[in-house]
């Protein structure tokens, strides 16, 4: 059973998700207008709720703002469902992150930028851990996530299904901007110390990256992806505005 102990992400869970809540945890005696929030929509959502005393909370997670929620695992998506939700599959794969929060600020992004899924490989990456989870602010209970066996084959699936595959590294490249993102697109991004792994990067129809004008060599993952996740966004509503 996983927690959730910050009251925005447990706001959104009880939102998008209610089935997935086995019981709440709220302080007695809180006067935080937050927890109002949600001891209300738990009440319309069914979402069942006890009042205890701190102590309680605090044996369950002492990092808790008032409440604490225990909660079913999120359910990974397959990646049929995601190439079917959408015309212009848009997505991010994930080829080794380590760091939860990392993740979580992936996550985040990606759910407010309206990423059709995010993919993972089963090994060497971080789950979907309850750090994830408070990075991504509930952005994790709204976006589809998959989990694979193997990165590079999964790969070759999106390219039968005629998604583009951008990986981004630094050096001297082509510029993050350089492609037409108005195609089907997934973007690939590599572990925080090694980058793509060697056979993922070859699998990668265009490898592309950052300039870098000042002393470091390099930028945090996150903010990589940021920045490329909103150049397909930049692109497809010039698009549509045309």
């Amino acid at each position: 059973m996983d927690k959730i102990s910050r009251l925005n992400p447990l706001l959104e869970a009880i939102k998008s998700s209610p089935q997935r809540i086995n019981k709440v945890f709220i302080q007695k005696d809180t006067k935080k207008k937050k927890i109002a929030e949600i001891i209300k929509l738990a009440r319309a959502k069914h979402v069942p709720f006890l009042f205890a005393p701190k102590q309680t909370l605090d044996r369950i997670d002492r990092s808790h703002q008032g409440a604490v929620a225990l909660i079913a695992p999120k359910e990974f998506s397959s990646l049929e469902s995601m190439l079917s939700s959408t015309k212009v599959p848009f997505l991010v794969l994930l080829d080794g992150i380590e760091d939860p929060q990392n993740l979580g600020a992936i996550v985040r992004t990606s759910e407010g930028a309206g990423v059709d899924g995010i993919i993972l490989p089963e090994r060497r990456s971080v789950g979907l851990t309850n750090t994830v989870s408070l990075v991504s602010a509930g952005a994790l209970e709204y976006i589809k996530v998959a989990r694979v066996k193997n990165l590079a084959r999964t790969v070759d699936v999106l390219k039968d299904q005629g998604v583009w595959l951008v990986g981004a590294e630094g050096g001297e490249k082509g510029l993050w901007h350089e492609f037409d993102y108005t195609l089907p697109v997934g973007l690939v991004f590599g572990s925080e110390g090694k980058g793509l792994r060697p056979l993922v990067r070859k699998k990668c129809d265009k490898i592309l990256s950052i300039p870098l004008l000042g002393s470091i060599t390099s930028l945090n993952v996150s903010v990589a992806a940021s920045i490329f996740i909103y150049e397909v966004i930049r692109q497809r509503k010039k698009t549509e505005n045309e």
